[in-house]
């Protein structure tokens, strides 16, 4: 069976994007893996001695991490969700990376503080594997919490094209939510796209079981024109797609999905070209 992936810290933020990572599997009918990654020189201080009994010290981490998924797995509401731990040693991506490269995973999920106006501080795990793991990563604020039958909206600017893959893992989740709609958000220093029925229709096209409603925004910044938007606009999860530009673009254009990372008290869904 697929897999929700749940990268934790044990934090109170990683608690949260588990409690949702837990609706969301059973609704989808997922299996859940809560993963840990102990730093390579985590409990060794460069002390011999320490050294010695750093097998003790691992195998204390792996047991924490099973209790610390007990308060989960012992809710009646989740009997149909399987759920596994994992505890490796190593870098956050490389840990999270060999994982989903030997197991069936269709999500990550990590959680984040969530607004805090403190930009490249608060979230930077999370915005550094939404940059290198290139499937769909669910990224949870502390503020959101799962809704059971989400109002999502899909910021777009209608010339990314999404993975195949990304695209069927909105679909699942639309027509597992039972959404009525679905909105699309387009912002633009123009109003309205050229040939926007046409694009419209495009999309429709990829994104079934739901209505999609288009709201056009004119405003000279994305990030203005979308954190507007879910303010005043019911929103539970928004979709952004994160654009792999070239290290050149990299260096000096910010990303707007990590902007929005940063002031966001919504759940992000981040897909992929």
């Amino acid at each position: 069976m697929k897999q929700i992936l749940v990268a934790t810290d044990f934090s109170k933020c990683a608690a949260n994007a588990m409690a949702y990572a837990m609706e969301l599997a059973s609704i989808l009918g997922r299996e859940v893996c809560a993963i840990h990654a102990i730093h390579p020189t985590e409990g060794i201080n460069n002390s011999t001695y320490n050294a010695i009994f750093i097998d003790d010290y691992y195998n204390a981490k792996r047991e924490a991490l099973k209790e610390w998924v007990t308060p989960f797995t012992g809710n009646e509401a989740y009997n149909n969700v399987k759920v596994t731990t994992l505890c490796d040693v190593g870098f956050l991506k490389a840990v999270i990376t060999k994982h989903i490269d030997n197991n069936p995973v269709d999500l990550l999920v990590m959680g984040i503080m969530g607004a805090t106006g403190i930009t490249g501080i608060v979230g930077s795990n999370a915005s550094m594997m939404v940059t290198k793991v290139k499937i769909p990563t669910l990224i949870v604020p502390l503020e959101s919490k799962f809704a059971k039958v989400p109002m999502v909206t899909l910021a777009t600017d209608f010339e990314t094209r999404l993975s195949a893959t990304d695209v069927n893992a909105l679909n699942e989740m639309i027509k597992a939510f039972g959404s009525a709609k679905m909105q699309v958000l387009y912002v633009s220093e123009n109003a309205e796209p050229k040939q926007a029925e046409m694009r419209e229709a495009r999309l429709a096209e990829l994104i079934k079981h739901t209505e999609l409603e288009f709201n056009y925004i004119q405003d000279s910044s994305a990030l203005n024109g979308i954190m507007n938007f879910i303010q005043s606009h019911e929103t539970d999860m928004l979709c952004l797609v994160k654009h792999h530009h070239n290290i050149v673009y990299r260096l000096f254009t910010r990303s707007t999905v990590n902007q929005v990372m940063n002031k966001s008290v919504k759940a992000i869904l981040v897909l992929h070209e």
